[in-house]
């Protein structure tokens, strides 16, 4: 107590400011260290980064989604999944998921949103996420810039293009085993009336969108097939997401090896 009335006493009669004082004998380094907590601090609040990944029924999205996820690491999520595991669950939720879905109908996005978010917030430690079927109407890209975009960013979406014949024999052969309600001739020719209806539009939009890529891969071939021309469209933006990605983490460990030096 009785050195800080001195020094207050003598910054009163230099016409000097304690803070000012005290933070000039602060050591170089440390001032580095507090900046480094700063910088940490900044890095997690950064966005997720999102993919979306859209197609009619039967175009092959989940099987690429799948094989990105293994080869690059992105988090697969796929919302028709996150419903019909909900639609499973017995819950009253999991009820009005399965008539939508029977009836070939686009699920409310307050649903898609929660089952999303929930599954985005679980896996924290992962930043790439590519969400497959999803924003499949306005109603769905509404949603999502209301409720999602002050933690994610999307930063392209990929659009797998096929025939409305093809559809629909996919779909009936998949229904062979899958066991889904939704994998029938009836249901296939609805899920494709309201694809061309509601999801083409948002494709549209995306089109002349200004900072989110469009990219169109065709769907027809073999899985190796839409696979190569998969990696050759995304590659140039894979590439660059995993150069930042590492220096990042590179920024990160630094900071905290500083900051564990304060201890």
């Amino acid at each position: 107590p009785f050195l800080v009335i001195i020094m207050k006493l003598i910054c009163c009669l230099l016409g000097l400011s304690l803070v000012k004082v005290v933070v000039s004998l602060v050591p170089s380094t440390t001032k580095k260290r507090i900046r480094s907590i700063d910088a940490v601090n900044k890095d997690s609040e950064e966005k997720k980064r999102v993919i979306f990944c859209l197609g009619g029924p039967g175009a092959g999205k989940g099987t690429q989604c799948e094989l990105l996820e293994k080869e690059y690491g992105l988090v697969h999520l796929s919302a028709g999944e996150l419903l019909r595991r909900e639609r499973l669950s017995g819950t009253k939720d999991g009820d009005l998921i399965e008539t939508y879905l029977s009836e070939g109908k686009i699920v409310p996005v307050a649903l898609s949103l929660g089952l999303l978010r929930k599954e985005m917030e679980k896996n924290a430690p992962n930043d790439i996420y590519i969400i497959d079927g999803f924003p499949r109407n306005q109603d769905n890209l509404d949603g999502w810039n209301d409720l999602m975009t002050h933690f994610a960013n999307v930063e392209a979406v990929l659009f797998y293009d096929i025939p409305t014949q093809v559809m629909i024999e996919r779909m009936i052969s998949r229904g062979e085993t899958s066991g889904r309600s939704d994998d029938n001739l009836a249901a296939a020719q609805k899920r494709i009336t309201t694809f061309r209806e509601s999801t083409m539009p948002i494709l549209k939009y995306f089109a002349t969108h200004p900072s989110i890529k469009l990219i169109t891969v065709p769907g027809v071939g073999s899985v190796e097939e839409v696979w190569t021309l998969t990696k050759a469209a995304l590659e140039p933006i894979l590439s660059s997401q995993s150069s930042q990605s590492r220096v990042q983490i590179q920024e990160q460990a630094t900071a905290a090896g500083e900051i564990a030096l304060l201890g």
